[in-house]
């Protein structure tokens, strides 16, 4: 019952925009269930708002060495390599 508030209310973070306060609610889920793949598909979603790619990365992971065919999991990891290997490119041109 914690768990699914927990969610709708990092979900509900997500709609406002508030990427951070959201993150620490899924994160606070996780405490309570590490299997339900919807909670690290949602924080990846955030991490990758905040620019945070490798994290995303970490998250899409997770998912995907429970469900190796999470649309969401694969499309957001591409999203957090694409982020990484940006950033890379980036620094490089310094």
């Amino acid at each position: 019952e914690k768990f699914k508030t927990l969610k709708l209310e990092g979900n509900d973070f997500v709609k406002k925009g508030k990427y951070e306060e959201a993150v620490n609610k899924y994160s606070e889920c996780m405490r309570l269930n590490t299997e339900e793949c919807t909670i690290y598909t949602n924080r990846a979603l955030c991490y990758l708002k905040l620019y945070k790619y490798e994290e995303a990365k970490q998250d899409c992971d997770h998912v995907l060495q429970i469900e190796d065919s999470n649309i969401k999991a694969l499309y957001r990891r591409a999203l957090a390599y694409k982020g990484l290997q940006v950033r890379k490119e980036n620094m490089a041109g310094i």
